[in-house]
Parts: C-alpha cells; structure tokens; sequence
C-alpha cells in the first residue's frame, strides 16, 4: 500500500491524522508480540495534547479575588503541558518490566517549536543511554524539521545536509568503556511509495524487524480510509 499524506487534503479533510497513528500503533504492536521472544512483550503507549475550555458567563467585577486569600505566588517558572506522543515499547520481563526497546511514530506536535524537537530528542536520547534501540517514523509532511537532526545536535554532533523530510531511523546504541557511540540506519519516505521493511534493536544488541508495510497497510483497512494520495 503506498504511503499516503495524511497531514493535507485531500486526505486531511476526511480522516483525523491522530486516530490513524493511534490504530497504526495498536497494530504495531499486537504484530510485535507475534514475533517477539519469551520474556518480551510490546505494548501501544498513546497521549494526545490535552486541551480544556472553561467558557465565562461572569462579570470580572462578580469574580473572588483569590490572590487576597492565598497571596502572591513565590515565583513562577516556565512549563510545557507533555505533547502528542505515539510509540510502542518493547519490554523484557524476566526480573520484572525493562525497556528494551521504542518505536516512536512522529506527531506534528513533536516538531512545530523548538521546545518539542528538544523534547523528542531528550527523551530518545535518554531510552538510547539506558541500552534500548530506538525506530523513529516520521510520517508528518506538515513539518520539515527532522528529528534525527535534533538528536545529533543534542549529542554534539554535526548534522548532515542529507537528511529526509520523511524516514524511518533505527538506532542502536553501542555502550563500551572504550567506545560508546549510536549506530544508525536511516531510510528515506516518499508519498506514494511503499513503506520500507526496519529494524529495531532491542537493549542495543538484538535486531527485530518491523512490519511497517504490513501493519500500515491493515491500517488502512480497518480505519477504512479512502485511498487518496
């Protein structure tokens, strides 16, 4: 099944993009525990941004002057309610649940400002510290800024012109005394064409391919999406 856009019309207009990624997740992941080893489960972790509307039918003359009651605030400090966030996790549960490994499907969310690509990366950065492989899919057309990209900056490293609007990136960390480093596999996307076969690395040192295709593919099935481009 070619990849579709599902972050402009036509498509946009008749399928919420959100509802897509959180089946494609689902799948993912009941695909993954077909094939995962003993001792290793995967399971769909889906949180949208929350948003709450409190409508004001009140005079602002008519409002308790809670300030008078509580007193002004010590200080005040920057914060960012958690954004979209769409992944499977791998487990192994010998000695009880550990990560061994992510998959994270990218949302408009994780790359429209600054604070959210520092986000995402922080938080693969911090997966990839503690031994789990990480797959990033970046399906979003939406927004160009690339993930990867913010990955490397935030381990120091230089970028490379040739990174894709649209991939997939398996990383794997490497930890040694002598040499610890991430290794990367990166596929380029391209609307209207087949979803390429991943790799995700679990705790660093065991590969599991991902059915990408497949699982996308009974997505679309089952969500009974109409097949526009």
């Amino acid at each position: 099944m070619p990849l579709l856009d599902h972050f402009h019309p036509p498509l946009s207009t008749r399928r919420h993009w959100h509802s897509f990624h959180n089946a494609w997740a689902t799948y993912l992941s009941a695909d993954l525990n077909k094939r995962l080893p003993q001792g290793y489960f995967a399971e769909a972790n889906v949180q949208f941004g929350l948003e709450v509307d409190v409508a004001m039918f009140q005079d602002e003359a008519e409002q308790p002057n809670t300030l008078e009651a509580v007193g002004e605030p010590t200080f005040k400090m920057p914060f960012s309610p958690p954004e979209d966030l769409v992944e499977i996790r791998v487990f192994g549960n010998e000695e009880g649940p550990i990560l061994a490994g992510a998959i994270e499907l990218v949302s408009p969310a994780n790359k429209d400002r600054s604070e959210h690509r520092k986000a995402f990366a922080d938080k693969c950065v911090y997966l990839l510290s503690s031994g789990a492989g990480v797959l990033i899919v970046d399906l979003v057309t939406s927004r160009k800024a690339n993930l990867l990209a913010e990955i490397q900056k935030r381990l120091g490293n230089e970028s490379p012109e040739s990174h894709s609007q649209l991939y997939t990136s398996s990383l794997r960390p490497v930890i040694a005394s002598s040499d610890s480093h991430i290794e990367v596999w990166e596929s380029p996307l391209t609307v209207g064409s087949l979803l390429p076969e991943a790799t995700l690395w679990l705790s660093g040192h065991w590969p599991i391919q991902i059915d990408l295709e497949g699982t996308y593919q009974r997505t679309i099935e089952e969500q009974r999406l109409p097949l526009v481009s």
